[in-house]
């Protein structure tokens, strides 16, 4: 039986893929972004372990409501890819209950995810978080190429994208830097829709329940007139942009 670390799961609408959607929170992320609003997410082991039938069950008592709502099943994180097997399994399963599915990945462990595991995700929700190599490793700690290199398996495979961008003052705002993800996104020709998020503290008592120093307390979140002029850069490059 395979298990999985599940922090939680909740209902929305809008935000995460089509509809109305059972979202699934899995514990554990190999990134630490500067701006993360769920860092109770960080750790596995600060998760329950739960079975793929215990989840797909649980689903299932949803399921007649998300198909009148024109919604699905989104697995998100933490990092979902970094539980392969139990992420694949189980969105074999959910796609048996007749299911739209959609992964909420920042890409970054692209290359664990199956081929069998990508064929049963009719949607990938992607968050692209800089392209400037030097300042994607200081936003998460990680390395940008991985991410990359996804979007382009995923773009020659046929597999639809939604991108995200969150839009950082004074740290991801960079003309060149958004020009660049604008550009790199534009060529891709699964993309259906680029999210630009505007940065919030709404995890900044998340942080201090878990004793955590925010380090973007200090940071303001994007103007207006910031927006406009980033969300205008992904248009220009000729991106469908919400």
């Amino acid at each position: 039986m395979i298990t999985g670390a599940v922090h939680s799961w909740d209902l929305a609408t809008a935000v995460d893929g089509p509809g109305t959607r059972f979202v699934l929170f899995l514990g554990g992320c190999p990134l630490r972004c500067r701006y993360c609003h769920n860092p109770e997410t960080w750790r596995m082991r600060d998760s329950t372990r739960r079975s793929v039938e215990e989840v797909v069950a649980e689903i299932a008592k949803y399921r007649r409501f998300i198909e009148v709502a024109g919604g699905g099943f989104t697995v998100s994180g933490g990092e979902p890819l970094l539980q392969p097997d139990f992420v694949e399994q189980l969105l074999r399963e959910v796609k048996a209950l007749g299911m739209h599915t959609a992964l909420d990945t920042s890409g970054y462990l692209g290359a664990w995810a199956t081929d069998e595991l990508l064929a049963d995700t009719d949607l990938v929700l992607l968050d692209i978080k800089s392209w400037d190599s030097d300042t994607y490793r200081e936003v998460t700690g990680g390395q940008i190429e991985p991410t990359l290199t996804f979007a382009r398996r995923l773009d020659a495979i046929g597999k639809p994208m939604w991108v995200r961008f969150v839009l950082v003052p004074g740290l991801t705002d960079d003309p060149g830097n958004v020009e660049g993800i604008a550009t790199f996104v534009a060529g891709l020709s699964t993309v259906e829709r680029v999210e630009v998020l505007p940065f919030h503290k709404l995890g900044a008592l998340k942080y201090a329940a878990l004793g955590i120093p925010f380090p973007l307390a200090d940071t303001p979140t994007p103007s207006p007139e910031l927006l406009d002029r980033v969300r205008a850069q992904f248009r220009d490059a000729g991106n469908a942009v919400h």
